[in-house]
């Protein structure tokens, strides 16, 4: 799909590897307003093409009934800057009351959701979707398209002197943070928020001589982490308990340990994407590479250092069907649920292409395998978990919950000072002593 991504793997090749270190013990795990331990399982939920009054018409009460029907109990909402503000300080209401309505339908699935500030390309003015063309300035630098390669936009001068302006701007950083206080101010008690991802992909501005592993430490160090602590005190003026949402630029993908810095404040997730440029120009699963162990060594190294929990945003391949296909969402799967507290594919869908299902609602090649059983809240300190065998001492959060995705068929076992309250269907719901050790199992009947 993009011509770019071979070039890229080929310069990213120069930068050294990065080894995995499977111990994630160190990691903190994400938790509930009730302290209770969370697991995310779930997909982005988009519309890209539709704006103005159009604007995320493609999004029904559908998409989180299914996603529930499923198991997932997770949804990245893709929201966009130029439709919330298509002028200076003029946010549209009819926008905000779409993203309510979408908030209230992931309510009424008990649907966690993250509302992500999406770019691609910085936005419109390059024909993508995200900061608006009053924010836009670009000096006059160059801009040309590539139709067949969108992900080389991003290398385009006038793009990366976009973000350059976004970072730099004093004026663009007031609109910035506003248009966070806006979002957060109106959604900061919807019982769906979980949190709010501050930018989505961001990039930056090359300099003449500089390779692209070194660009990205240098913008993650110089630009995001301030841009981060920013955006989280805008969102801290209105909003002082949902987690905010950090991202890495894309290349962490190939796994480049990121340059971000510490962001202050108390609830911060690491929210990286899980993305090789290969197999986005559509090449196989190549199990050989060590893409999976590189990538993994180079996220989780963010995390362990700063002791923040793990959220990866969006991943999953264009072309599911390949030969090799099968066995990378089996590893990657593996991978993620090592050191994550949860992840989004990408994306939820009715159709070809990235999509999870297609048009009659059935699984697309090996994507069934993003369903398994999973804990989705523990009320207590997890000792092991993994899709067949959950064991934690329990605290006083409150009822443990655990997802099963359909068809039912499913049989638990609880052991230890606990028991099964009535439960809704597809899931269970547990009491134990405080202070109990339990042990739940769960297998096909």
């Amino acid at each position: 799909m993009r011509a770019l991504a071979l070039a890229l793997s080929a310069l990213l090749a120069l930068a050294p590897a990065a080894h995995a270190d499977t111990d994630t013990t160190d990691i903190p795990r994400l938790t509930d307003d009730r302290g209770r331990v969370l697991t995310l399982r779930g997909w982005n939920v988009e519309d890209k093409t539709h704006r103005g009054d159009a604007a995320l018409s493609a999004i029904t009460e559908k998409h989180f009934r299914d996603l529930r029907a499923r198991g997932f109990n997770f949804a990245r909402l893709l929201v966009f800057w130029d439709d919330l503000e298509p002028r200076p300080g003029r946010y549209s209401e009819a926008y905000l009351r779409k993203i309510e309505r979408i908030l209230d339908w992931a309510h009424r699935y008990d649907v966690h959701v993250v509302i992500d500030a999406h770019q691609d390309v910085f936005g419109p003015a390059f024909g993508h979707r995200g900061i608006p063309e009053w924010a836009t300035r670009t000096d006059g630098l160059p801009f040309t398209p590539h139709p067949d390669d969108w992900f080389a936009e991003y290398f385009e001068p006038a793009v990366q002197r976009a973000f350059t302006h976004l970072y730099e701007d004093e004026d663009l950083r007031r609109a910035q943070a506003r248009m966070w206080r806006v979002l957060a101010d109106r959604f900061k008690h919807h019982p769906a928020v979980l949190g709010y991802d501050l930018i989505n992909e961001p990039m930056g501005e090359l300099r003449e001589g500089e390779d692209l592993p070194a660009a990205a430490r240098r913008i993650e160090r110089e630009q995001l982490t301030p841009m981060y602590n920013r955006l989280a005190d805008a969102v801290r003026s209105v909003d002082d308990h949902t987690w905010v949402f950090v991202e890495p630029t894309p290349i962490v993908g190939e796994g480049v340990p990121t340059g971000l810095g510490r962001v202050e404040d108390p609830k911060v997730v690491y929210a990286p994407h899980f993305y090789n440029t290969a197999m986005e120009a559509g090449a196989d699963y190549d199990p050989e590479a060590g893409w999976i162990e590189a990538y993994e060594a180079a996220v989780t190294a963010y995390p362990k250092e700063y002791r923040v929990p793990v959220v990866v945003g969006e991943w999953g391949p264009l072309n599911n069907s390949l030969p090799n296909m099968g066995r990378f969402y089996r590893e990657a799967l593996a991978s993620l649920n090592r050191y994550s507290s949860g992840w989004a594919g990408y994306v939820w869908c009715y159709g070809g292409g990235y999509c999870a299902v297609d048009s009659s609602g059935a699984w697309r090649t090996n994507k069934e395998q993003t369903a398994a059983p999973y804990a989705e809240a523990v009320a207590g300190r997890v000792v092991e978990q993994s899709p067949s065998r959950l064991v934690y001492v329990a605290g006083r959060g409150g009822a443990t919950e655990l997802s099963l995705p359909s068809p039912s068929g499913w049989r638990v076992t609880v052991e230890g000072r606990a028991w099964v309250l009535p439960s809704p269907a597809g899931r269970v719901v547990v009491r134990a002593v405080p202070g109990a050790t339990v042990t739940v199992s769960v297998n096909r009947g």
